[in-house]
C-alpha cells in the first residue's frame, strides 16, 4: 500500500524536485515509511511513490527501474497473486529478484507490454514510464479499490493517488466542475470518472490510459458487463462461492507485518474472520467499535464472532457524536460524501493502527450479492421483473436518487442549471449501466450499477482514505475477481429470495459462521446525525446551509435549503440524507474552494 505521483509534461513544462517531494509529501499519510522519486527532468518526466511497507520490508522501495534503465514502474496497492508470478517467471529472462509484488509488475510489462498486466490480481492503481515509446501509462485496478487521478492541459499531464498532489504543481486552482456537481447531489457521491475540481479526472476501474506527446488514449481491459448468467445446481453454486472466497482469503495473508480484520458481526467481516482462522495458526487480531445506543451499537455481535474464533479482540466504545472529524474526513477524500459511515470507519483503522498494518475486511459482499434493504424494498413485490426497459430505468434511477430530477432543478440556482449537460445527467449516467448489464436479469442489473458506480464512487473511497489517513492497509476478499465474476455470473434470484436478501451466500457460510450471525437483521454502519440535526447541532448545520459564506457561493435556492432544515427538524419530513450532503459539500467548499 503506497501513494503514487509524477508528471509527463510538454515540450518546455519542467518541475523541480522540490516541487516533486511536495508532492510525495501532501500524501505522505498513504506511505509514511520511505518516499522514492524518479525524475528526468530534460525528458519532462517523474515518478514517485510514498511507501508503506508491507512485503519484503528491505528490497521494496519504489520505482522500480528495467536493467536498461528505459522502464519506470510505481504502484499503489497489492498484487495478490505475486508469489504465482514470480514462480512463472522463474528461469526466464524476467525473473524477479526480489519477493516485492511491485516488481512482477515490471516483469510482466518487460516480457508482454501493458497487456501482460491483466494477469495481476489485486488491487493496484499503477504507473509506468516507457522511454522505448516516450509513453506514460496509468492503470488502474478492476473495481476501483486504489485510486488514480490524473490532470491533462496544455502544459501536459500530472497524476496522483489523491487530488491533493495533483493541486500541489497547479499554478492555480481549478474551478468547479457542474457536471459532477449535479452528479454528486443525484447521487451522494461523485461517479468516475468525474471530480468536483474542473480537469481533473479518475481513472475509470478497469482501464488504463496512455499519454505521450501528442494525445491521451483511454482503454478498458476488464469489463464486467461480458459475465454471462449461468444455471447450476444451489449445492454447485455454494461449493464454488466457497473454494473461491477461502482461497481469495488465502493469498490476501501474505504480508510481511502484522494483521488483522475488521469485525463488526455481520456475515461479511464474520465470514472472512471465520476463513482467517483456518489459515492462520496465531489467533486472528479482530477489532471493531461501539455505541451507547443500542440503535446503533453491534458490539455484541462482534464479541460472538470473536468468541466463535477464538480471536484476539479490541473493541472500544467510541463518544456518538462524531462530527468533529468530518472535517478531517473530508480533506482526506478531497470530495464529498455525504455517507457519515466515513467516521466510524476512521475510528475503527485508528484503533486498529495501533497494533497492525493491515486488515481484512468484508467489503464489497453487499454489491455481489443483494445485501442492502433498499434491493428488497425494490424488488419485493416482483414488479420490476414485468417493467419495460425504460420504466425499470426511470423506477431505479428515482429509487437510488438522492435529489430526484426535480429536487435537483429546485435546489440549483439559475446560473448552476445553465452549466448542466443533459448527457451527464444521473439518469444518463446510471442508464449507460443498466444497459450494459440488461441481459444479466433485473436483480443483478441493480447490482451491476452499485458494483460499477457505487463502490469506486463512495464504498470503496470509505476504506481506502479513511484507512490511509492513519496509515493502515484494507484488503477486501470479496473483491478478488474471481469472487465478482462468479457473482454476477449467478442468477440474482439465488440472492434475493423471497425477502431475504444475500440467499444463498448466508446458506454457504451459516455452517461457517452460525446461523445466528447468519441471519442476524442487518444494522448500517453509521450513526444517528439526524437526530442530531434536530438539537445537539442544529446551530452547525445553519453555519454550513444558510450563513453568509455559504450563500455568497450562489449555487442553491436557499429558500428551499432552509424549507429542508426547518421541516427536518421539526418533523414534518425525514431530510437527514439531503442535509448530510449538503453539509458534506459546504465542507468541502471551505478545504478545498475557498481562498
Amino acid at each position: 500500500m503506497c501513494g503514487i505521483f509524477g508528471y509527463y509534461g510538454f515540450g518546455g513544462t519542467r518541475y523541480s524536485d522540490s516541487q516533486l517531494v511536495a508532492m510525495g509529501d501532501s500524501i505522505h499519510h498513504r506511505g509514511p515509511d520511505s518516499q522514492g522519486i524518479w525524475h528526468r527532468p530534460e525528458l519532462g518526466v517523474a515518478l514517485g511513490n510514498q511507501r508503506l511497507s508491507i512485503l519484503d520490508l528491505e528490497h521494496g522501495d519504489q520505482p522500480f527501474i528495467s536493467d536498461d534503465g528505459r522502464v519506470v514502474v510505481v504502484q499503489n496497492g497489492e498484487i495478490f497473486n505475486h508469489v504465482e508470478i514470480a514462480e512463472a517467471l522463474k528461469g526466464s529472462p524476467w525473473e524477479c529478484r526480489t519477493h516485492c509484488d511491485t516488481e512482477v509488475i515490471l516483469r510482466l510489462y518487460e516480457k508482454e507490454g501493458i497487456t501482460g498486466l491483466e494477469q495481476l490480481n489485486g488491487m493496484f492503481a499503477i504507473a509506468i514510464y516507457d522511454a522505448r515509446e516516450e509513453a506514460l501509462y496509468l492503470f488502474r485496478d478492476r473495481v476501483g479499490e486504489k485510486p488514480l487521478y490524473y490532470h491533462l492541459d496544455d502544459t501536459g499531464l500530472v497524476f496522483g493517488s489523491e487530488i491533493k498532489a495533483i493541486l500541489t504543481l497547479l499554478p492555480e486552482k481549478p474551478g468547479m466542475d457542474y457536471t459532477a456537481l449535479n452528479l454528486f447531489f443525484g447521487l451522494n457521491y461523485v461517479p468516475q470518472p468525474f471530480t468536483l475540481f474542473s480537469n481533473v479526472r479518475h481513472v475509470k476501474p478497469g482501464h488504463y490510459v496512455r499519454f505521450d506527446h501528442s494525445r491521451l488514449q483511454e482503454h478498458c481491459w476488464w469489463d464486467l458487463s461480458r459475465i454471462q448468467l449461468a444455471q447450476k445446481p444451489e449445492t454447485q453454486w455454494m461449493d464454488e462461492f466457497n473454494g473461491l472466497l477461502d482461497d481469495s482469503v488465502r493469498i490476501r495473508l501474505r504480508a510481511d507485518v502484522p494483521f488483522g480484520a475488521f469485525l463488526s458481526g455481520g456475515v461479511d467481516s464474520s465470514t472472512v474472520v471465520g476463513l482467517m482462522s483456518r489459515h492462520m495458526s496465531q489467533p486472528v487480531r479482530t477489532y471493531s467499535i461501539g455505541f451507547d445506543d443500542p440503535k446503533y451499537d453491534e458490539s455484541p455481535y462482534a464479541q460472538e464472532a470473536a468468541t466463535r474464533f477464538s480471536t484476539l479482540h479490541k473493541l472500544e466504545i467510541v463518544q456518538p457524536n462524531l462530527l468533529s472529524l468530518w472535517p478531517m474526513a473530508t480533506y482526506h477524500c478531497d470530495q464529498p460524501h455525504g455517507d457519515v459511515s466515513f467516521l466510524p470507519t476512521y475510528k475503527v483503522a485508528e484503533l486498529a493502527a495501533r497494533d497492525v498494518k493491515m486488515v481484512l475486511t468484508g467489503d464489497g459482499a453487499d454489491e455481489l450479492y443483494a445485501g442492502y434493504d433498499k434491493y428488497k424494498g425494490f424488488f419485493g413485490s416482483g414488479e420490476a421483473e414485468f417493467y419495460s426497459d425504460d420504466e425499470f430505468n426511470r423506477r431505479y434511477v428515482d429509487n437510488i436518487s438522492l435529489f430526484d430530477d426535480q429536487a435537483r432543478d429546485r435546489l440549483f440556482s439559475g446560473r448552476v442549471r445553465e452549466q448542466l449537460d443533459p448527457e451527464c445527467s444521473v439518469s444518463a449516467v446510471v442508464g449507460r449501466e443498466l444497459a450494459r448489464s440488461r441481459h444479466m436479469g433485473r436483480i443483478n442489473q441493480a447490482l451491476f450499477v452499485d458494483t460499477e458506480l457505487l463502490l469506486s464512487g463512495n464504498n470503496l473511497v470509505k476504506p481506502d482514505r479513511m484507512g490511509m489517513a492513519v496509515s493502515i492497509e484494507n484488503r477486501a476478499p470479496f473483491l478478488d475477481y474471481r469472487v465478482i465474476e462468479h457473482a454476477f455470473s449467478m442468477p440474482g434470484e439465488l440472492k434475493l429470495s423471497h425477502g431475504e436478501t444475500k440467499y444463498l451466500y448466508k446458506k454457504a457460510v451459516s455452517g461457517l459462521i452460525g446461523e445466528g450471525l447468519a441471519y442476524r437483521k442487518k444494522q448500517m454502519f453509521t450513526v444517528p446525525v439526524g437526530d442530531w440535526f434536530k438539537k445537539d447541532i442544529r446551530p452547525l448545520c445553519e453555519d454550513l446551509l444558510l450563513s453568509d459564506r455559504t450563500r455568497s457561493r450562489g449555487l442553491f435556492d436557499y429558500d428551499y435549503v432552509g424549507k429542508l432544515l426547518v421541516d427536518h427538524c421539526e418533523e414534518r419530513a425525514n431530510n437527514t440524507r439531503e442535509i448530510r450532503a449538503l453539509m458534506a459539500f459546504e465542507y468541502w467548499c471551505r478545504e478545498f474552494m475557498d481562498p
